[in-house]
């Protein structure tokens, strides 16, 4: 949603100068509608200008910039002219008459994607005098747009009190809403959900390339915050330019010099004393047998935390009207303690974190017909720390351990764009950058020849005296120091005016690397991990051979040890390929056509460089979409749009499922417990088993995948308008309707595909972890036989005894919004919504799996009985109301209201009514103490978050020195946003943290800001 009060100052009148005040009542609508022009071009940093003038011939329209751009275009003979891909600034528009000027706007600002319409009336056609006028109004609702977005400008970024990352931003736009799983992004973002979909199913882009983060698709680089001059949030209907997300598009323009110099800083501090405790967690389902402080498990009011942060710019001319630079620092630090849960084998860090920033962008007009633009942006977040133990009955730290490990994340990127005005009607773009993501992790001070330890509050009490016994070994897994991610992203786009049609067309093509991503376990290469069970007798996993502890030697009790075994190193890419042709067809004044159609293709290599999926066969993405300007007055609009949209997968299968990982466990009783923690007197009652085959075997690359694998895709149906009732209040509502039609993620019942081989024939010993398949309808397995042949195994879904897949999503939509009028500002929109079915798509939020396609669903057919039901970013209610009040020219006060209904709380158990574990998963089952449970069964309380700010401009300053204060969770609202969904650690045993919280809103704080313009 665009805010009002900077539009309000700098855009020009109406096309009908008769009848400015009648359209003042417009205003908001291009406020809350986020405009989207015909002539206005997604992943880019351009928007467009349009309009009408009186064709009594000779007539051409002048389009000047601050920065010395300046273009004439053509008027046509209905009246009609269009300047596409105008970088973003300030303009001057003239009318011109035989090559003299008549009428002229200035202050015509332009939004990113958007057309800004600057009509002329017939009075100032007639008049040769040269008039000129300054704008003073907004544009009127924005009849060319036929998507959803939401254009949020730097100086409306200013007035909220808004946290620091393009994803806050973000959830200005209806339906948008932090995810429920507690996924963070590069440098530590929370991530968001749109419509109902997984957080991993976005795009992001800077400046029109794309740096979406392609190893799990979990968030994107983002632009240093003082940086961005707007940001735009598509969340549905947008063009056939975009492509490779069915969730929303977050793009990112930053700023960029002018002709004047300017410079400023910031200085921001969240200080400790103004934070409020943290709730503590506490066991809900009884105790563990050796608990450490009886019903605690994590103490988080012990934990502190203070943030400084320092930004500062300059941007101007190197060469008036020519060569122009911007930019922009921020380096931002924060310190604080950590108490970690009882069970955690880091109890106290004390932590240092620092976000250095940068972004620079270089501006070339080298003719007023040929454009280069070169960015370069970096955002990186290192940490460091020390480790200590700690007393958790007296809540006081202890002695030093180890340092905690050095890693560094986030990246790089750098773009260049060419902009050529090959002819008044022909427009070439072109866009390449290289992006690379960091994901260093070395351990401080690490000691190989101790064993990482884990649940050791589920020892036997009778070898421990009651207390757990631990080592210093913090580290469980080891990463390579080169591990990192790296991209490259080429565009190029021709777009051509053809009278009442706007042609475009273009490829997109995105190349990925994942370079030394995995681990592999520390110390002697394994890990031991304590459990127990209250029904010792009976068998744990017998399909796994894994029998019953009392069985074997000092097992009688229930307790047992695991043996943990991972290793999973490896570099893997993909080659991701688009093209796409589109039409923007002014049918009449009132009604608008677009027409468009995209084309991709998706190639995934393993490992040794060999391509295990190869989706080249055309992959045809229509978009279609409308406009009506009801009553020809920009007062009534009607729009929407039908569209299907692609999704390549990240790069994370290849690392698995067609990868050659290691992933096995072995279970033994004991008789005691070593002064470092360890089991002792062991006794194997299982071999190393792996319930998805993981023993390090490299696939054979055409057998991983199901034959003809669809790449996942989505259809999306939309409807609504929107109307001024006058000239201060806007309202509108939209129709949502999302149907997730395919998804691909791994199955793993290897078993069944050897059966089936079987009955046709064949002897296959499948050395395949998991393969990659089409959930919901009939998958052809590639296997080699015997006799080193390839033979196909057909399965239908039938066979495979799953459920259709299923995810849908629909969404009404409603606002309401009063316009600044020089005193207030104010939005209230509503979303009624639901997402439901039998996945939720490449992720699993209910139990945090990072692992992309690649999730527990679908694994084994068991996993997926009672599974239907509403999905982990199901909120079936949503309110938003925001807005800024200025008090006096010096005071401002401004908020942001979210109320939104709990997600479901999933409870996982063991398998059917007997509580069996038939897959080797453990509690993972839709079963809950032997009845089905099926998502959307237990929901959450609803989330309730009020920021509030003051602003201060001291006067003396004139206006260069500004004052806030920002208080964030105003009434410090806990709300668990996501509980521990397992209810029992083995079949009959319950798990004492079942309810838990495992994400909750962050306490209030408080953020005090200095800021400083010139």
């Amino acid at each position: 949603m665009s805010l009002v009060c900077d539009a309000l100052q700098r855009t020009p009148i109406l096309k009908n100068t008769h009848t400015f005040s009648s359209r003042k009542l417009a205003i908001a609508v291009a406020v809350s509608l986020t405009l989207a022009s015909t002539h206005a071009f997604a992943q880019s940093t351009t928007g467009s200008i349009f309009g009408q003038v009186p064709a009594t011939g000779g007539e051409t329209v002048q389009i000047k910039s601050t920065t010395g751009i300046s273009r004439t275009v053509p008027v046509d003979n209905r009246g009609r002219y269009v300047a596409p891909e105008l970088p973003l600034g300030v303009y001057t528009v003239s009318l011109l008459r035989n090559g003299a000027v008549v009428d002229s706007r200035d202050n015509v600002n332009l939004r990113v994607g958007t057309g800004t319409e600057i009509s002329f009336s017939e009075a100032a056609a007639k008049n040769l005098g040269a008039v000129k006028v300054t704008a003073n109004a907004v544009p009127p609702i924005d009849v060319t747009s036929v998507d959803s977005r939401t254009v949020i400008t730097s100086k409306e970024l200013a007035q909220l009190p808004l946290l620091r990352s393009a994803e806050a931003i973000a959830q200005l736009a209806p339906g948008v809403v932090n995810n429920s799983g507690g996924y963070t992004g590069p440098t530590g973002q929370s991530l968001v959900s749109f419509g109902g979909s997984a957080a991993s199913e976005n795009a992001y882009y800077i400046n029109g390339f794309n740096v979406t983060e392609t190893q799990r698709g979990l968030g994107g680089l983002t632009l240093p915050y003082g940086a961005i001059e707007q940001e735009e949030i598509y969340t549905g209907g947008y063009s056939a330019q975009y492509g490779r997300s069915d969730g929303g598009v977050i793009n990112m323009v930053g700023k960029r010099g002018t002709n004047e110099w300017h410079f400023g800083g910031q200085v921001l501090w969240e200080p400790d004393f103004a934070r409020a405790n943290g709730t503590n967690t506490y066991y809900t389902n009884g105790l563990p047998t050796s608990p450490v402080a009886g019903n605690l498990y994590d103490p988080k009011s012990k934990n502190q935390q203070w943030t400084r942060t320092y930004d500062a710019y300059i941007g101007g001319p190197l060469i008036k009207d020519k060569l122009f630079l911007f930019l922009a620092a921020e380096a931002s630090t924060q310190n604080g303690t950590t108490v970690n849960e009882v069970s955690n084998a880091q109890p106290y860090v004390r932590y240092h974190y620092t976000s250095p920033k940068w972004y620079g962008k270089l501006d070339w007009n080298i003719t007023d017909s040929n454009i280069l633009e070169i960015t370069g942006a970096s955002n990186r977040e290192n940490t460091q720390g020390s480790i200590y133990s700690y007393d958790y009955t007296t809540l006081q730290r202890g002695q030093f351990i180890n340092d905690a490990d050095s890693t560094k994340t986030g990246g790089d990127l750098y773009t260049a764009k060419f902009t050529s005005y090959i002819t008044d009607s022909l427009t070439l773009t072109a866009t390449y950058g290289k992006m690379k993501l960091d994901n260093y992790d070395v351990p401080g001070n690490y000691n190989s020849s101790l064993t990482y330890l884990a649940d050791i509050q589920n020892q036997n009490p009778a070898l421990n005296g009651g207390s757990p016994i631990g080592n210093s070994q913090v580290t469980r897994s080891l990463y390579s120091p080169n591990r990192h991610n790296e991209s490259d992203n080429l565009r190029i786009d021709l777009t051509y005016q053809l009278g009442q049609h706007t042609l475009s067309l273009g490829i997109d093509n995105q190349n990925a690397r994942a370079i030394d991503q995995g681990s592999q376990t520390s110390g002697p290469g394994y890990y031991w991990d304590y459990e127990y069970t209250t029904t010792p007798t009976v068998a744990l996993i017998p399909n796994l051979g894994v029998g019953a502890p009392a069985n074997y030697p000092n097992g009688a009790a229930g307790y047992y040890a695991i043996k943990y075994i991972n290793s999973s190193i490896a570099s893997v890419r993909s080659a991701q390929r688009a093209q796409y042709i589109e039409d923007k067809w002014q049918v009449s004044d009132r009604w608008l056509l677009s027409l468009g159609l995209r084309n991709d293709q998706f190639v995934d290599y393993n490992a040794d460089a060999q391509p295990y999926i190869r989706q080249t066969k055309p992959q045809w993405a229509p978009r279609l979409g409308f406009s009506w300007d009801v009553f020809g007055d920009a007062s009534l609009k009607v729009y929407g749009n039908v569209g299907r949209y692609y999704l390549g997968m990240p790069l994370n299968p290849a690392l698995n499922a067609a990868g050659a990982y290691v992933s096995t466990q072995q279970y033994y009783t004991y008789g005691g417990i070593a002064a470092d923690g360890t089991p002792t007197g062991l006794t194997a009652f299982s071999n190393a088993v792996s319930p998805n085959n993981t023993y390090g075997v490299l696939p054979d690359p055409r057998t991983v995948t199901a034959q003809n694998l669809k790449s996942e895709y989505q259809d999306e149906f939309i409807l609504g308008f929107t109307k001024a009732i006058d000239n201060q209040w806007v309202y509108g509502a939209k129709l949502t309707r999302r149907i997730l039609r395919n998804v691909i993620d791994d199955y793993c019942d290897v078993q069944a595909i050897e059966n089936k081989a079987a009955q046709l024939g064949y002897t296959v010993n499948a050395t395949n972890s998991c393969y990659l398949i089409n959930p919901g309808r009939e998958n052809i397995f590639t296997v080699i036989d015997a006799s080193g042949n390839y033979r196909s195994v057909p399965l239908t879904n039938a066979e495979m005894n799953f459920p259709q897949m299923k995810r849908k999503y629909y969404a009404l939509e409603t606002f309401l919004e009063h316009p600044f009028d020089g005193k207030w500002y104010g939005k209230v929109d509503y979303v009624f919504s639901r997402s439901y079915g039998d996945t939720e798509g490449q992720l699993r939020s209910d139990i945090q799996q990072t692992a992309a396609s690649t999730s527990i669903d679908w694994d084994f057919p068991e996993l997926m009985s009672s599974s239907n039901g509403a999905q982990s970013n199901d909120h079936t209610h949503q309110f938003k109301l925001f807005g800024y009040y200025q008090i006096t020219p010096q005071w401002l006060v401004s908020g942001t209201v979210q109320l939104v209904s709990g997600n479901p709380r999933n409870c996982l158990g063991y398998y059917g009514p007997n509580q069996t574990d038939p897959d080797g998963y453990g509690s993972f089952y839709h079963w809950c103490g032997g009845q089905p449970s099926p998502p959307g069964t237990y929901r959450l309380p609803w989330h309730k978050q009020v920021d509030v700010g003051i602003s201060y401009l001291p006067p003396v300053s004139a206006g260069k020195l500004a004052l806030s204060l920002n208080v964030f969770n105003l009434f410090n609202s806990q709300t668990i946003l996501n509980a521990y969904p397992y209810f029992q650690i083995s079949p009959g045993t319950p798990d004492p943290l079942y309810g838990s919280a495992v994400v909750r809103q962050l306490p209030r704080y408080v953020r005090l800001t200095a800021t400083y313009d010139y």
